[in-house]
C-alpha cells in the first residue's frame, strides 16, 4: 500500500546507513525512535482498516460472521522441527531418576535482581529490536539480547511460587469446605510476590524441551495447623518427624508450543497439585504481554475435592528504561464437589492515577450466591480479607517468612536439571560478562536444534520423562491420587 511504501522508503534509508561513524549512524537512537514509532503507527493503521472492513463485512452478510471473526490456529506443519532437547545418555525414558533426599542442601541463591534501569547500549539493541517488530507479534521465536535474563529458568520459577509451604499444606486441614477454599485462595494471592520478586522484571530462561527441575521443603508441623499470622516466627528447616516434606517437579514437556508440567505432593497431608502451562508472549509497544495458557487442579485427597485453577497474564513494562513486572487479569478457582468457587482480578493500572498491583477477589457459594470471604489490596504488599462472620484479617505479604527450598547440589544433578544445564550462562551473568552468557545460551539453542533435527530425521517422536498427555493437558506419571 502506499502507507507501507511511505514507512519502508525512510526505513530502508536508516539501515543504509553505516552503524558507527559519520554524522548520523544506523543505531542512532532519533532514528531508532521513529523506526519504532512508525512502524507501531502503521500497525495501528492496518488494524483500523482491518476492524473497519470486518464490520462491513459482517453487516452485508451476518452468515458469515465467524468466518471474519475466528483467527488462524497456530500451525502444526513446524511441530517438531526445533523441539531441543534429549535423553540423558543411558536412562531410559520408563526409569525417571530416583533422587535421593540425603543429597539435598538449602537452596542459597536470591531471587533480587538488581534495579540499574537500562544502560544507553542495551537501550539502542533493544531499541533496533523494537523497530523490527509488530504490535500483536508473538514473540515465542524472537531471540532476545541475553542482558534481559534473569539468571533462573522459568521451571525453577515456577517452584519459587510454593516459597510459603505452610500455607500451602493448611489448605486441607480447613474444617470444612468453605473453609478449604478460602484458606486456598489467601495461599494463592500471597504466593505471587516470592515467585515475582524483584523490582525490575527480567526473563527467566527459556526451558529447553526434556528440562527438569527437583527440589523440596521441609515444614515443621506446628506451623500448619493454623493460617500463619503477619508475625509468625521464622521456620525451622530440620529434616525429622516432626516435619511434613513436600516434594516439586517440574519438566518441559514441549517445545512448539511451549508448555511445562510441574507436579507438587505432601504424602503426610494427602495433597497435592498439577499444572501445564502454555507460555505466550506478544509485543504490545513499550510492554511485553505474557499469557499463561493452562490451568492447575489442587487434590485434597482427604476430603475427596479438586481444586481447578488458572494463572494471571504477566505484563513487562517500560521496557526502556527500568522495566518492572505488572500481573493482569481474571482467574477463577472452583470446586465442583463442595460448590464453592472464587474469582481473583488482578487489576492492570490505568494510563492516568490509580493504584500499582492492586488485586481483588471473592469466594462464593453457587447454589446460594452467598459471598462468604472478599479480598483487596496488593498482591506484594498488604492484603486484606474481610470474611462473612464480619472478621477481618491483613497479611503483609512482603513480611511472610520464607521457607527456603532443598535442592542438589549442581555437581550431583542430572545432565538436563536446571541449574546444572544453565549453570554457565548463570555464571556469566553473575560475572557480568554478557557476551559469555550469549555465547553459551547460543550452544545450548543449537544443542536443541541438532536434537531435533536428529529426532525428525529418526522418526522418533518425543516422550517426556516424568509427565504424559491425558486430553489437552499434562499430567505426572505417578500422581498421588493414582497412588491411593
Amino acid at each position: 500500500s502506499r502507507a507501507e511504501g511511505q514507512h519502508k522508503n525512510p526505513v530502508n534509508s536508516v539501515e543504509s546507513l553505516s552503524p558507527q561513524g559519520g554524522p548520523l549512524s544506523s543505531l542512532d537512537e532519533d532514528l531508532l525512535f521513529m523506526k519504532a514509532t512508525s512502524a507501531a503507527t502503521l500497525s495501528c493503521l492496518g488494524e483500523c482498516l482491518s476492524m473497519l472492513q470486518h464490520n462491513v463485512i459482517q453487516a452485508l452478510n451476518q452468515n458469515q460472521n465467524q468466518n471474519h471473526i475466528h483467527s488462524p490456529s497456530l500451525s502444526h506443519s513446524s511441530f517438531g522441527l526445533n523441539q531441543a532437547a534429549s535423553r540423558e545418555r543411558g536412562k531410559p525414558w520408563s526409569q525417571p531418576d530416583t533422587l535421593d533426599p540425603n543429597d539435598e542442601t538449602t537452596d542459597t541463591e536470591d531471587n533480587e535482581e538488581e534495579d540499574l534501569g537500562v544502560l544507553d547500549d542495551q537501550r539502542n539493541m533493544i531499541l533496533h529490536l523494537l523497530s523490527q517488530l509488530k504490535l500483536g507479534m508473538d514473540l515465542t521465536k524472537v531471540v532476545l539480547p541475553t542482558f534481559i535474563l534473569e539468571k533462573r529458568s522459568l521451571l525453577e520459577m515456577y517452584a519459587n511460587f510454593m516459597a510459603h509451604p505452610d500455607m500451602f499444606l493448611s489448605i486441607t486441614s480447613g474444617s470444612t469446605p468453605e473453609e478449604r477454599i478460602i484458606r486456598f485462595v489467601e495461599y494463592y494471592l500471597t504466593a505471587f510476590h516470592e515467585g515475582r520478586k524483584g523490582a525490575v522484571a527480567k526473563k527467566p530462561y527459556n526451558p529447553i524441551l526434556g528440562e527438569h527441575f527437583h527440589c523440596s521443603w521441609y515444614v515443621p508441623q506446628d506451623h500448619v495447623r493454623h493460617l500463619r499470622t503477619t508475625n509468625c516466627a521464622g521456620h525451622s528447616a530440620k529434616r525429622n518427624s516432626d516435619c511434613y516434606c513436600v516434594r516439586f517437579v517440574a519438566e518441559q514437556v514441549s517445545h512448539h508450543p511451549p508448555v511445562s508440567g510441574f507436579y507438587c505432593e505432601c504424602k503426610e497431608k494427602r495433597m497435592c497439585v498439577n499444572a501445564h502451562i502454555w507460555t505466550k508472549s506478544k509485543f504490545m509497544g513499550m510492554s511485553v504481554g505474557v499469557s499463561m495458557v493452562g490451568e492447575g487442579v489442587l487434590y485434597l485427597l482427604e476430603h475427596d475435592e479438586k481444586y481447578v485453577f488458572t494463572l494471571p497474564c504477566a505484563y513487562a513494562r517500560s521496557i526502556l528504561t527500568v522495566p518492572w513486572v505488572e500481573l493482569g487479569g481474571k482467574v477463577t478457582i472452583d470446586c465442583a464437589k463442595s460448590g464453592y468457587s472464587a474469582t481473583v482480578t488482578f487489576h492492570t493500572k490505568p494510563f492516568y492515577g490509580g493504584k500499582v498491583h492492586r488485586v481483588t477477589a471473592e469466594v462464593k457459594h453457587n447454589q446460594t450466591g452467598n459471598i462468604v470471604c472478599e479480598a483487596q489490596g496488593e498482591w506484594n504488599g498488604m492484603l486484606e480479607f474481610s470474611y462473612n462472620n464480619r472478621e477481618n484479617k491483613v497479611i503483609d505479604t512482603s513480611k511472610l517468612p520464607v521457607t527456603k527450598k532443598k535442592i542438589r547440589p549442581v555437581e550431583k544433578q542430572g545432565q538436563y536439571e536446571s541449574q546444572r544445564l544453565w549453570q554457565h550462562v548463570t555464571a556469566s551473568l553473575k560475572a557480568g560478562n554478557i557476551d559469555a552468557a550469549t555465547e553459551h545460551k547460543h550452544c545450548l539453542e543449537e544443542r536443541q536444534r541438532s536434537e531435533g533435527k536428529r529426532r525428525a530425521a529418526n522418526k522418533t517422536p518425543w516422550k517426556p520423562r516424568y509427565f504424559v498427555k491425558e486430553g489437552e493437558g499434562w499430567v505426572y506419571h505417578n500422581p498421588l491420587w493414582k497412588a491411593h
